[in-house]
């Protein structure tokens, strides 16, 4: 059997010593998140109102009050607002909602106006606007809980085509749109070209599908009226892949949690709970489930004849819709399955 040789004689044998953990290299990004930004998740304040709630003291971590946004938390720390614990974050959810002419898209209105949260349905959780419509402006509007996905979406580096109809008063001719696609500046501002086509003429009025990726302040509004027309009405019908569809003035409809997933790039664990159905304001039902996608997909699946066109939009109120059709069968979906025949046991067909 062998032996552990023996120290010399005289000296004792070494004592091990224990190691120390790595020393984290200078410059390294400290752990956690900003707390603003933990606040903004779990749907108590955006970041904005998350610092002015800190400022204000209200914020404490680990039983400290702290008066800076400058503090990392991780899911370590206890975090309470005004002594009542930081509820937990909900998963990443969205809206579509038609925006109705006459409301302000902002928390509150210095000028007393009513606002779209004055309308939302009561049982909605708390909800932040992807970008703005101005007041005399309809249309879709999406709504979110999570704060990133609204940075995300809002960003020109996104690049999503946001479509507009766009009624002009006067008798245009294409041409009269060439500065609008080449791109303008207007008082020292530079606006990014326009994709812009004239759809038809009704009266004294014309109708335009105007497509932007960045969205500024009255943005079409200014770029018509430098050439010379006025708008007297505006639609946003499309945000990136989000339709309007068939929403009507005022209605909501959340998305499904794997369209929200699939659009944004989500990781699969993230995946959101079921929705509950919507109610509208007053508590009665609206009539719409959340989580119902938007609208209807455009056309039909190869090999059938397209629906009808929809009407295009006039001078009343109303909703220009989009060509009719039915849905395209579920993805992973076999041919052979969608005449009423068997599934195979033991098989799910959607998996």
């Amino acid at each position: 059997m062998s032996k552990t040789p023996a120290s010399p004689k005289g000296k004792p044998a070494p004592k091990s010593q224990p190691r120390k953990a790595p020393a984290k290299p200078e410059g390294a990004a400290p752990e956690g998140d900003r707390i603003a930004k933990v606040l903004s998740r779990a749907g108590v304040a955006s970041r904005r109102e998350a610092e002015r709630m800190i400022a204000e003291g209200r914020v404490s971590v680990n039983g400290k009050k702290i008066d800076s946004p400058a503090l990392n938390v991780t899911a370590r720390d206890r975090i309470s607002i005004d002594g009542q614990p930081l509820p937990e974050a909900e998963g990443p959810r969205m809206w579509l909602y038609y925006k109705p002419i006459g409301l302000v898209t902002s928390n509150s209105d210095e000028k007393g106006r009513k606002t779209i949260f004055d309308e939302l349905p009561e049982d909605m959780p708390r909800v932040m606007t992807v970008g703005r419509l101005d007041l005399n402006s309809e249309g879709l509007l999406l709504l979110t809980n999570d704060g990133g996905i609204k940075r995300k979406l809002e960003l020109p580096a996104t690049g999503w085509l946001r479509r507009y109809r766009v009624r002009i008063n006067g008798r245009p001719k294409d041409e009269d749109f060439a500065p609008l696609r080449k791109g303008l500046v207007i008082e020292g501002e530079r606006f990014q070209p326009m994709t812009v086509s004239l759809d038809r003429q009704q009266g004294a009025n014309a109708w335009l599908t105007v497509g932007l990726r960045e969205g500024k302040n009255r943005e079409i509004r200014r770029a018509m009226e430098d050439i010379g027309f006025s708008v007297n009405r505006l639609l946003r019908v499309s945000y990136g892949p989000f339709q309007l569809g068939n929403l009507k003035p005022g209605e909501v409809e959340e998305l499904r949690p794997r369209v929200v997933r699939d659009q944004l790039g989500l990781a699969e664990e993230e995946e959101i709970p079921a929705a509950r159905p919507t109610r509208a304001r007053g508590g009665k039902p609206a009539g719409k489930p959340m989580g119902k996608p938007a609208g209807k997909p455009m056309g039909k699946p190869a090999g059938k004849p397209a629906g009808k066109q929809a009407a295009q939009p006039s001078g009343k109120q109303g909703n220009p819709g989009r060509t009719a059709g039915k849905a395209p069968p579920a993805r992973g979906t076999r041919p052979d399955q969608r005449g009423g025949g068997k599934r195979p046991a033991g098989k799910n067909p959607r998996r």
